[in-house]
């Protein structure tokens, strides 16, 4: 059960859920529950009387949190602290039962051990100022009369953690209603977005527990209008609903949606399995050929614009319009820029590239249109060998989808961010996805979509690049840097293009680097 509590006196909200635990396999699964949850600088409070299972209570959570089920976890009774090293963060396991007050935490280094760990406090009404800190409370009480091993856990939830809590009830309740509540699950890195994943594993069936929660505006940057609502990114786990089953209706592998709770921002969807279209880390020809057919068969196709999200209820695609593409392009003055010059656009700068930009563009957004995925690369497409034709290729990463140009998904595949595809490879794909579509349509205009092909890889590169220049400054996420000099060559390659002569002036003024002398 979890229910929001009134405000405390600090004016911090709460939220508290109570799970009954009927042995220590129960207390086992709730710190299993509960470690997918926690992030380095987190508060864990440990409360109840002696004997109540915090020790053992923490002894599984650190388990859980450092992947080693057998690691031997002492009572700190007499140590007071002890440190682990996590497979994200350090761990922090303190004792506070021998210490006269909060002083005392000062001889122990608390300051330097608690920094950017997690920290697990029993007993932590010994140091006062712990009490009102944000932070996760975990209570603990035995409960005779349910057995001998039973115990209850109140979990509740002090300021930013109270929604957290809450998220942690809901899945609870969704995977109970599913018949998935004695699933183990699994914690699987996520992408370079907000959202999470755990595979869940019962009886030798898996299923994949998405958890994205509504993603709040962010500050207005043009308009009035923040960035995602401009760039027209999923705000909710609605499109991903509408878009996997709107794919599932035209026959394509998309995964089913088994059980959802749209308001929270959870659905637990089909695990299509961790089989890729690399081979051996580069791309595999007859899976990436494979997967340019399913793009030619998609866009050959009348497609409708709304889709069903649940009975009375429907989404609309939104339009990848110039807007849209004009401020993603501008992620390259504001972030890879600075990165690569060590300054700021100026002005003049900045408004010669968007007017660029936005004739460049003008034409493509007026051209053909059809379902945009929009991330349509080797890390979101799953072979599936076991089913046929184009189902072979599974389809896990469509939130963000649009009404735009065809070409767009197209360079996602060909011009792969993450993994080199080699240009005679391009060329090849991109020819066989030309015959499908003369297949189906012997009007269909090639040099017009390679002319949408050019302009859109350049839009997307240059997006890119900002992006993942972002994701190192702002984000902390350094390991995005490997991958620009691979998509500075793909926008190379894109702004050779005669009708992007003009662009390519810009970036060969403004950032010289990128074309390299030989």
């Amino acid at each position: 059960m979890t229910e929001p509590a009134p405000a405390p006196r600090n004016g911090l909200p709460e939220a508290s859920w109570t799970v009954r635990l009927a042995d220590e396999a129960a207390t086992e699964r709730l710190a299993l529950d509960l470690a997918p949850l926690l992030a380095a600088g987190d508060l864990v409070t440990l409360t109840g009387d002696l004997g109540a299972g915090k020790t053992t209570f923490a002894r599984h959570l650190i388990r859980a949190l450092t992947g080693e089920p057998g690691l031997e976890v002492p009572s700190p009774t007499f140590t007071l602290m002890q440190a682990y090293e996590g497979e994200r963060y350090p761990i922090v396991h303190a004792d506070l039962y021998r210490i006269g007050g909060a002083d005392d935490l000062e001889e122990l280094g608390w300051e330097e051990a608690a920094d950017n760990s997690l920290v697990l406090v029993e007993w932590p009404e010994r140091a006062g100022f712990l009490v009102t800190a944000e932070r996760l409370d975990v209570a603990l009480r035995l409960d005779p009369a349910a057995g001998p091993g039973a115990r209850v856990a109140v979990l509740t939830g002090h300021g930013a953690w109270a929604a957290r809590v809450a998220r942690a009830g809901a899945i609870h309740r969704l995977l109970a209603a599913a018949g998935w509540g004695d699933a183990r699950r699994e914690y699987l890195l996520g992408d370079a977005s907000t959202r999470a994943y755990e595979r869940l594993t019962l009886h030798g069936e898996t299923a994949i527990l998405m958890i994205s929660p509504r993603r709040p505006d962010g500050p207005p940057v043009r308009m009035g209008r923040a960035y995602s609502s401009l760039a027209r990114l999923a705000e909710s786990v609605h499109p991903f609903v509408a878009m996997a089953n709107g794919l599932r209706q035209q026959g394509f592998s998309a995964p089913a949606i088994i059980a959802q709770d749209l308001e929270t921002g959870l659905l637990l969807i089909e695990d299509l399995g961790d089989g890729g279209v690399l081979s051996a880390g580069a791309p595999d020809e007859e899976r990436y050929a494979e997967s340019a057919a399913l793009l030619a068969n998609l866009h050959r196709r009348d497609l409708p614009t709304t889709l069903p999200v649940e009975p009375g209820r429907d989404y609309a695609l939104p339009p990848y319009d110039l807007d849209a593409m004009l401020i993603e392009v501008e992620l390259l003055l504001d972030w890879y820029l600075p990165h690569v010059v060590g300054a700021n656009a100026s002005g003049s700068v900045r408004s010669a590239f968007v007017n660029l930009w936005r004739a460049a563009l003008e034409p493509i957004v007026d051209g053909p249109k059809t379902w945009v995925l929009r991330d349509y690369h080797s890390p979101n497409l799953i072979w599936l060998p076991e089913r046929e034709g184009l189902a072979r290729v599974g389809l896990i990463d469509f939130q963000d989808a649009v009404i735009g140009h065809p070409a767009y998904d197209v360079v996602s595949l060909m011009q792969d961010a993450r993994v080199t595809v080699p240009q005679e490879l391009e060329l090849k794909l991109l020819g066989h996805y030309a015959r499908q579509r003369r297949l189906a349509d012997p009007a269909f205009d090639m040099s017009a979509f390679a002319h949408a092909y050019a302009a859109l890889g350049a839009q997307r590169n240059t997006k890119i690049l900002g992006i993942f220049a972002r994701l190192d400054r702002r984000d902390g996420k350094p390991q995005y840097l490997k991958h620009l000099p691979r998509i500075e060559a793909y926008l190379r390659r894109d702004l050779s293009h005669p009708a992007l002569a003009d662009l390519k002036a810009w970036y060969e003024a403004n950032l010289p680097s990128l074309f390299p002398t030989a």
